[in-house]
């Protein structure tokens, strides 16, 4: 895809010489064409004889349009006049529109009048850019004209982005099935709509001072598509992208946070009740078997361990210092340990950026960047690594170890985390708190989780993200392998700069956030029980092979709603071939029902739950099985639990490995039983058909963004 960056380059320079920030149709037309980005036959008038000529050579119908620096909103400052029929309407509408922008900007530079062919078939589409706060240069594509303000269907991708992406655009509004065509209407060329989207991904990727671009509305038909207005904006003052460390430097600091041979507590000390007392008392009691050095200038020992008054008399190397101090301290502490050559500090003390000090903690950045130290916080419950025996926190121990790593901003949730992976004896290898992310973030974390052995899923608690390209990055390379799952919490409005185009006042943050961390294959989670549900399950469940899912239910009401979560959750009911449905109709009573959902009815025996089942996963074209299960005395809860366990574990013996999820409705037995059903791999809810499809619907999308789907 050849572009001719020079003639863009032009433009954008003879903008900045005059001092401006916006630039005019014509302009915006020549770098449109700079960029194959298709508009309609034009020219610029500077008199009415001149644009009645131009009409002429265009072809009438025409639009006018005012070509002033100084008028951005064209339409409000009556520079307007679309569908000009005859070579007299464009004589007087030079006038007219000459007249209107002398009144609504008396002070206004006026370059002339353009003079555009009339565009007006096909469907109505917006294809634009904005310059997100957190994601950087962002592409959005939907409806276009009237729609666009009601409507909002609208989605976002980083720019630049890919052929695929910019397809998957297209596919990615709710109103995907009108530019297809609907009831007679012609579709759209789908090939011309990715390629605008991509070019103008390209173009603000090439040029980073371009803040925005608006082409609304882009007209598209079966022959191509036409930009019939376009409308850019430079950036007065281009934001720098933020430096990154390598790979290989976050690994060197990571692996020494989370493996450390030796920790200090700044801050320890021997009095209960007290933040370092605590961390002392967990890093002892949790079984840490490196040296634990308490720094305390009053103490000779601490609970057993002799007390050094700095880090500086401490007699061997020290990979990690906790900080358990108050802030005003914290500074003369951390250059102390960064001359001691320390590779993280443990920032649990608050009083930072997020009561307002900004400059405080910016000063401990600062003397954390000079040193080469890692920083994780301020404002934090500490981490633990469970294969480290490491629980650097005052929170309370964790020792139940497992494969899932999580974080959370918010101390809180941090705690629920602990109680959850308590509760429901889900082993985790890490939980970390980042607080304010004044360095350590989400993007170094899972750079090490990456290539961490003993994490097999991540999930995430974030409010925002400080560098959401950087994540996005490392997202997409853990997703290759493991699942993240990410709660985004707050759902606010884009700043006021962005709203000043149709394309920035549709990037509402959390709209941006949702279609960017699709993007990245990230799994997102609604609240923050259904983040710690997926955590626990994703790592139980074998990743699917292909999309049939089939439902077998002992209640036809439980049937019906399995359904409707299968569909709320972008999951495909398999239609039965007619040689799989006999096989099921051999096992199930004349009165029940196969298909899809396959009813068993409710007053069949076990062995009616083992055959059924036992084909569901013998049949290499069901790829995941929904299972709802109605307690009834003929087959009791733990009854149905052990044989679906046995059965499931048999078949994948033999191979025949996928995912399988259960809905059981009954009295209180059936918390036991699912509790025997989890335990051995099988996904199970009591009192909820959402849950458990929710579940399985999150294992599919990581399986489609991780690449592990046949077709």
């Amino acid at each position: 895809m050849a572009h001719d960056q020079a003639a863009v380059r032009e433009v954008l320079d003879k903008a900045r010489a005059e001092g401006r920030t916006a630039l005019t149709a014509p302009e915006g037309r020549r770098i449109c064409q700079a960029y194959g980005i298709s508009t309609p036959g034009e020219g610029v008038a500077t008199s009415a004889e001149e644009a009645v000529s131009l009409a002429g050579e265009i072809g009438l119908p025409v639009v006018l349009k005012i070509v002033s620096p100084d008028i951005l909103h064209k339409t409000e400052a009556g520079g307007v006049l679309v569908g000009v029929a005859d070579l007299d309407a464009v004589r007087a509408g030079y006038d007219r529109i000459l007249a209107s922008a002398r009144a609504y900007d008396p002070e206004a530079s006026i370059d002339g009048v353009q003079v555009q062919a009339m565009v007006g078939a096909g469907h109505e589409v917006i294809i634009g850019a904005v310059t997100d706060q957190t994601f950087g240069k962002v592409v959005a594509f939907g409806l276009g004209g009237v729609l666009v303000e009601v409507l909002k269907d609208v989605t976002f991708r980083l720019a630049p982005l890919s052929g695929d992406d910019a397809l998957g655009m297209l596919d990615d509004i709710r109103a995907a099935e009108v530019l297809r065509g609907v009831r007679g209407a012609e579709a759209a060329d789908r090939g011309a709509l990715a390629s605008m989207i991509e070019r103008v991904g390209a173009l603000v990727g090439d040029f980073p001072e371009i803040a925005e671009v608006d082409l609304n509305p882009v007209f598209a038909t079966a022959e191509g598509a036409t930009a019939a207005d376009v409308r850019i904006i430079l950036d007065a003052d281009p934001v720098a992208a933020p430096a990154r460390l390598s790979r290989e430097e976050i690994l060197a600091g990571m692996n020494r946070i989370f493996k450390p041979r030796a920790v200090a507590v700044i801050g320890a000390s021997g009095e209960t009740g007290k933040i370092g007392n605590s961390v002392m008392r967990n890093l002892i009691n949790g079984g840490y078997r490196g040296h634990i050095y308490p720094i305390n200038p009053k103490a000779p020992e601490i609970l057993g361990l002799p007390a050094y008054p700095s880090i500086a008399d401490v007699p061997g190397e020290v990979d990690v210092a906790v900080f358990a101090i108050p802030a005003k301290f914290v500074p003369a502490a951390l250059e102390d340990a960064g001359r001691k050559g320390v590779a993280g500090a443990i920032m649990i003390p608050s009083g930072f950026a997020e009561t307002g000090n900004v400059e405080g903690q910016q000063e401990i950045v600062e003397i954390a960047r000079k040193h080469g130290v890692r920083m994780l916080g301020p404002n934090i419950y500490g981490y633990y690594y469970t294969p480290e025996n490491l629980c650097a926190t005052f929170c309370t121990p964790y020792d139940v170890k497992g494969g899932v790593a999580l974080t959370s901003q918010s101390g809180g949730i941090g705690m629920a985390i602990l109680g959850f992976s308590r509760t429901t004896g889900m082993g985790v290898s890490a939980i970390v708190g980042v607080g304010n992310k004044a360095d350590v973030d989400e993007d170094d974390l899972l750079t090490f989780f990456e290539q961490d052995d003993n994490t097999n899923c991540v999930a995430m608690h974030l409010e925002d993200l400080k560098d959401g390209r950087g994540f996005v990055e490392a997202a997409q390379r853990m997703v290759a392998k493991k699942p993240v799952i990410v709660l985004k919490a707050g759902r606010t409005a884009m700043g006021a700069r962005a709203a000043g185009s149709h394309t920035g006042a549709l990037a509402g943050d959390d709209k941006v956030y949702d279609d960017i961390l699709r993007q990245a294959g990230v799994v997102r989670a609604p609240g923050l029980n259904d983040m710690l549900e997926y955590a626990r399950a994703l790592p139980l469940m074998p990743a699917p092979k292909g999309e049939n899912v089939v439902i077998i239910t002992g209640a036809g009401g439980s049937g019906v709603l399995l359904s409707d979560a299968c569909v709320d959750n972008g999951l495909s009911l398999m239609e039965i071939p007619p040689d799989l449905d006999e096989a099921f109709r051999a096992y199930i009573p004349p009165f029940g029902a196969a298909g899809n959902p396959v009813d068993i009815t409710g007053g069949e025996p076990p062995s009616t739950y083992e055959n059924t089942i036992r084909l569901g996963l013998a049949d290499p074209r069901v790829h995941a099985l929904v299972i709802g299960y109605w307690h009834t005395i003929v087959t009791p809860p733990m009854v149905f639990a052990e044989l679906v366990a046995r059965v499931v574990a048999e078949e994948r013996a033999k191979g025949n490995d996928k995912p399988v999820v259960a809905s059981l409705a009954g009295d209180v037995e059936v918390e036991q039983a699912c509790d025997h059903l989890f335990a051995n791999g099988v996904i199970a809810y009591p009192y909820t058909t959402e849950k458990p499809v929710a579940v399985l619907g999150a294992k599919y999308r990581w399986a489609r963004a991780a690449g592990l789907l046949r077709g």
